[in-house]
């Protein structure tokens, strides 16, 4: 039996939105640990909910440390953030 298609829109009730939010958000960090240990991979993520504490994982080490790295293999130093680039 195939599932439905989902369309792609706010879920207006809260509490239906709280979960499926707690159910994605569970979803997406298995899929991060996972992709971690498959591709030996140092991956950090971030959630910004808007209404609760903000979620965030390292598979390996801390995030400051990560985030250092991202900023010196793009050529900024770790103190200037008066120019935001994206390096990929």
């Amino acid at each position: 039996m195939a599932r439905g298609k989902v369309q792609m829109r706010r879920i207006e009730n809260p509490v239906h939105r709280q979960v499926m939010f707690c159910k994605r958000r569970a979803g997406i960090l298995k899929e991060v640990k996972e992709l971690s240990v498959l591709c030996d991979a140092d991956i950090d993520i971030i959630i910004f909910p808007t209404h609760e504490k903000l979620y965030e994982l390292a598979t390996n080490g801390a995030m400051h440390d990560l985030i250092d790295t991202y900023r010196k293999s793009c050529g900024e130093t770790v103190g200037d953030m008066s120019q935001p680039q994206v390096c990929i």
